[in-house]
C-alpha cells in the first residue's frame, strides 16, 4: 500500500475558481465528518478520502497493484472492515479482508468455490468473485457474494470463510438458465445485484447475466423468476418466457421504499413496484438518439422517484462507448416518466468511454453526491446531484466499481 498526494498553490487556485475538487496533502487538517470513495480497477484498488464539503480529496493507493479487483466494499456496520473481490496471478480468485481500513490485508481462509463435482461429472470453477453485499445491520458479520460463472455464496464470519448459499449453484434448472461460459458477457457470465430486503433477512433478489432476475422469500430455499415485462434481443427468436435469454445489467432497491426496484437491462431501463411481478419499461421516454441501454443505475437515498443512469451506445455492434462520444448521465425525478440530461462539466466530444454496472454510486448527503468511474480510468463526481461534474482522478486503470461511504 502506498499513499499518493497531489497539491500545488496553482492547482488549488484554479480548482477553487472553477469550483472543482482538489486533492489535498496527506497531513492536512481534516474535518469532523469525512467521505471515502472506494475504487476497484483492472489493476488494483484506490481509496479517495474527502472532506465533508466534498471539495478536497486524498488518494490512498494503489492496493493490490496489478491484480484485478472487481468490487471493493466497506462494511457499513463497523465503518472499518473492507472486503476486496480479487483475481490475482498467483492466487487465482479470492477475497481479501482488512479490519483496519486498508492498512493491512489478509486473504480469506476459504474463498468462494463451487462444490467438487462427483466422479465422472464436469464441475465448475470460480473464475472471479464479482459482487459483494454486506448483510443487514441485524445480521452482523454476514456477507453475500456473486461470482463468475454464476454462483451465490455466504460468509457468516465477516468474509473469512465462504460457503455456497441456497440451491442456486447446483440446481439443474438454474444451471440451464445460466448457459455456458461461452454464452456469457465479454468478461464472463456473472451473478450480481445481490439484494437483501432491509425489512426481512430471508427476502432476497439476485440477477444473473445471463439468467434473469430471481426472488426468494424463504432464505434461498426456493426462488421465483421476475422477468415478466422484460424485452429480449430481437431478431434471434428468443423466447421471453425463458430466463436464459434475459440479461439484467444492474438491479437496485429503493432505500426509502423497498417495494420498488429499478433495473438497467440489456434491453432497456425498467421499474418494478411490488406486489406486481411485471416490470414496466421506463426507458422508452429517453431521447431516441441516446436510447436506454447502459450498465449502471443509482437510486436516490431519500426519494424513490429519483434515479440516475449512464447510457452507452447500444446500437448494432454494441461498441460500449458514450453515444457519439458525448458522455452524460440522465436523471428521472418522476419514476421514469421523463428524463433530463446531465452533462455540465463532462467532455463535449471525443470521449469514447463508458461506465460499468458497479462503477456509479451516490452518497447520502444533501444535496446528494454522485460518483462514477470510466473504462478509461477517470473518476468523476458531482456535489449537486449531477447538475455539474468534476474530475477527481485521471489515468487510473479501467475502473470496475465505485462505492462511497461516510465516516
Amino acid at each position: 500500500m502506498m499513499t499518493r498526494e497531489w497539491t500545488s498553490i496553482e492547482e488549488k487556485t484554479v480548482a477553487r475558481k472553477a469550483k472543482q475538487p482538489v486533492v489535498r496533502k496527506q497531513g492536512a487538517k481534516s474535518r469532523t465528518r469525512r467521505l471515502v470513495v472506494l475504487v476497484a480497477t483492472r489493476k488494483g484498488a484506490w481509496l479517495y478520502h474527502g472532506d465533508a464539503a466534498r471539495r478536497t480529496w486524498r488518494a490512498d493507493g494503489p492496493h493490490f497493484l496489478g491484480h484485478t479487483i472487481s468490487h471493493l466494499v466497506l462494511d457499513p456496520r463497523d465503518g472499518r472492515t473492507l472486503l476486496a473481490a480479487a483475481k490475482t496471478g498467483h492466487l487465482g480468485p479470492t477475497v481479501f479482508r482488512s479490519t483496519d481500513f486498508g492498512r493491512t490485508w489478509k486473504e480469506a481462509a476459504r474463498p468462494p468455490a463451487f462444490a467438487k463435482a462427483a466422479d465422472g461429472e464436469k464441475g465448475r470453477a470460480v473464475d472471479h468473485t464479482f459482487w459483494l453485499t454486506p448483510g443487514r445491520a441485524a445480521d452482523r458479520d454476514v456477507w453475500y457474494a456473486g461470482t463468475s460463472p454464476q454462483g451465490l455464496f455466504r460468509s457468516a464470519d465477516g468474509g473469512v470463510a465462504w460457503e455456497p448459499f441456497s440451491i442456486i449453484n447446483d440446481d439443474p434448472q438454474f444451471r440451464e438458465w445460466m448457459g455456458t461460459v461461452q454464452d456469457g458477457t465479454p468478461d464472463g457470465p456473472k451473478l450480481h445485484s445481490v439484494i437483501v430486503d432491509p425489512r426481512d433477512g430471508a427476502h432476497f433478489y439476485i440477477a444473473m447475466s445471463g439468467g434473469g432476475v430471481h426472488e426468494s422469500v424463504n432464505g434461498g430455499r426456493t426462488w421465483k423468476t421476475l422477468i415478466k415485462g422484460l424485452d429480449v434481443v430481437e431478431g434471434f427468436g428468443f423466447d421471453p418466457s425463458k430466463p436464459t435469454f434475459h440479461d439484467p445489467h444492474c438491479v437496485r432497491i429503493c432505500p426509502t421504499n423497498p417495494d420498488r426496484l429499478y433495473q438497467q437491462n440489456h434491453c432497456g431501463i425498467y421499474r418494478l413496484d411490488r406486489p406486481s411481478d411485471t416490470w414496466a419499461r421506463i426507458g422508452r421516454s429517453m431521447p431516441k438518439r441516446v436510447g436506454d441501454i447502459g450498465f449502471p443505475l443509482v437510486v436516490h437515498p431519500r426519494d424513490a422517484d429519483t434515479a440516475w443512469v449512464f447510457p452507452m451506445d447500444g446500437t448494432t455492434v454494441w461498441p460500449r462507448t458514450s453515444p457519439d462520444g458525448k458522455p452524460a448521465a440522465y436523471v428521472t425525478r418522476n419514476a421514469g416518466k421523463t428524463w433530463q440530461r446531465l452533462d455540465a462539466g463532462l467532455p463535449r466530444g471525443q470521449a469514447w468511454w463508458t461506465v460499468k454496472r458497479q462503477a456509479m454510486t451516490a452518497d447520502a448527503a444533501d444535496p446528494v453526491g454522485l460518483y462514477f468511474g470510466t473504462t478509461s480510468g477517470e473518476l468523476w463526481m458531482s456535489r449537486d446531484e449531477g447538475r455539474r461534474w468534476a474530475c477527481i482522478a485521471q489515468h487510473l486503470p479501467e475502473i470496475y466499481s465505485v462505492e462511497v461511504a461516510a465516516l
